[in-house]
């Protein structure tokens, strides 16, 4: 399939820049795959399509405020600092991106606080935009850590809002964020409530987790027309082996397995036997899900309402069809569904 294919228009105002007033009370659509039926539901009704013994799978994944704002010594140049991930923990060591990456160079010092009382080496340019910081601190580690993370700030996406609120920190992270590691929330799993699994529990419903930290590579922009050429950024995946037997049992039983959002779909589809069972895996993915594809381990999914020419859309659509599913999100838009990590969500049955 070609990038041009899901292109769509999505008005600006089309993305949610709030979450709404509840988590679970956000609009559901459902989309039978089989049929092409759809409904247009409530969130929290999404557990009426399940029963005794069917296994939701979410991510736990924890998001970090992962944006510094600083300055360039000497010039005072003003640097906004994204951080991507820790690359060693002793050394101070975290892999980044800059803007403006143009003013960085190597042994570049720059500075962060009000007092400037954090200061980061720059020691390696490995991309165009990537760099590889040094922070100078004496302290202990964790003394270390509370500081970068008192000075950095949610890192909701550009084109949510640009600028994030203080409900954010709380509104930008699933209830049952455990694992720390991520620089962006799995959109899907924003809308559990504990009342929600309150609910699962009455209904037999389990409930199992994996980890896998979501990176900037699900938001990258696509720049190859064939699919096939297009290269995903790793990210961390953890899957236990008591969620790999969960999953593998209640597929053997002819239960239900229902992947909550992108990252979910994406891991535990990175690493499967030959009999179509999901394995213990604690390593890096770097898996591109795109029509035509055959899923070995979901037999549902729900994910947000994703934006033109995404990698989120494009796994979607091929668990649900292409066509099914782009005749959805057109249906979406003129019922008015809103897009992004705050916007509605949509089941695939």
């Amino acid at each position: 399939m070609k990038l041009s294919q899901f292109n769509f228009n999505l008005p600006a105002d089309r993305i949610a820049s709030e979450p709404t007033r509840w988590r679970d009370e956000c609009r559901l659509l459902v989309l039978h795959k089989d049929s092409g039926e759809i409904e247009h539901k409530i969130f929290k009704n999404i557990i009426d399509y399940f029963g005794k013994g069917d296994t939701f799978v979410l991510n736990d994944t924890k998001v970090f405020p992962a944006r510094l704002y600083g300055k360039k010594e000497k010039t005072g140049a003003d640097i906004e600092v994204f951080l991507l991930r820790e690359l060693a923990r002793e050394q101070r060591l975290w892999d980044v991106i800059v803007d403006p990456a143009r003013k960085i160079r190597i042994g570049n010092k720059l500075y962060f606080g009000e007092d400037e009382s954090l200061v980061a080496e720059v020691i390696d340019n490995t991309t165009s935009r990537g760099r590889t910081l040094r922070f100078l601190y004496d302290g202990p580690y964790d003394e270390f850590k509370e500081t970068l993370y008192s000075l950095g700030e949610t890192p909701i996406l550009r084109f949510v809002k640009p600028k994030p609120t203080p409900e954010d920190k709380e509104n930008f992270q699933t209830i049952f964020a455990k694992h720390e590691g991520a620089v962006s929330a799995p959109a899907a799993g924003l809308h559990f409530s504990r009342e929600l699994f309150n609910r699962m529990i009455l209904k037999d419903i389990n409930k199992t987790f994996i980890t896998m930290h979501m990176g900037l590579g699900h938001f990258r922009k696509v720049d190859v027309e064939d699919l096939s050429k297009h290269k995903m950024d790793s990210e961390r995946l953890i899957i236990t082996q008591e969620t790999a037997d969960l999953i593998n049992n209640t597929k053997a039983a002819g239960h239900q397995v229902l992947a909550v959002g992108a990252t979910v779909i994406r891991g535990l589809e990175t690493y499967v036997t030959t009999n179509d069972e999901v394995k213990p895996y604690d390593g890096w993915t770097n898996k591109f899900i795109f029509p035509p594809y055959r899923f070995c381990i979901p037999t549902s999914i729900v994910s947000n309402f994703h934006l033109p020419c995404s990698t989120m859309l494009m796994s979607v659509a091929a668990f649900g069809g292409y066509e099914k599913v782009m005749k959805a999100y057109e249906e979406a838009l003129k019922e008015g569904y809103r897009f992004g990590p705050y916007g509605d969500a949509m089941l695939i049955i």
